[in-house]
């Protein structure tokens, strides 16, 4: 398959009608995320860096994104490549555009979750941690009782200056 013409770009958002390609690419390749929403996407994109997403002209067939501290640790999440382009080198070339990033090229350790990519992940460099993965399913968070109503009115102030 020629990929000469294929683009990867960084992002920092999504218009509605990439949001719709993205979500359909999830339903086409990725089955850990076809219940997910454009405006839950919106709201993960918002929190990456890097964001990167694969072009063959105006269709997208690529995505992926990352999270972090910016020096000890990050994650990568959500890498996926549409069937039709699968085997291609594509599927690195995204991990790799996420871990060049400025953002991503002094991180101390990557983590990633895969279900069944173990192999593909190993052929690029990561290798299998089963000593330090743990996981908390989302609940409802009780309110911490001792913080006062103006430590919360700082925060959200704090957050809306951000």
């Amino acid at each position: 398959m020629d990929c000469s013409h294929i683009q990867f770009r960084y992002t920092d958002t999504l218009d509605a009608a990439q949001l719709q390609q993205l979500i359909a690419l999830f339903q086409d390749a990725a089955f850990w995320a076809r219940d997910r929403t454009a405006e839950e996407m919106a709201i993960a994109i918002a929190h990456s860096h890097p964001v990167v997403t694969v072009w063959d002209h105006e269709r997208l067939i690529g995505f992926s994104r990352a999270t972090s501290d910016g020096i000890f640790r990050a994650t990568i999440w959500d890498v996926v490549i549409h069937p039709d382009y699968q085997g291609a080198g594509l599927g690195r070339k995204v991990v790799q555009t996420v871990l060049s990033h400025p953002l991503m090229s002094r991180i101390e350790r990557v983590y990633l979750m895969t279900t069944n990519q173990q192999n593909f992940y190993e052929r690029i460099g990561f290798e299998a941690n089963q000593t330090t993965t743990m996981v908390l399913f989302h609940r409802e968070i009780e309110p911490v009782p001792s913080l006062s109503t103006v430590e919360v009115g700082a925060r959200e102030q704090w957050a809306e200056v951000e």
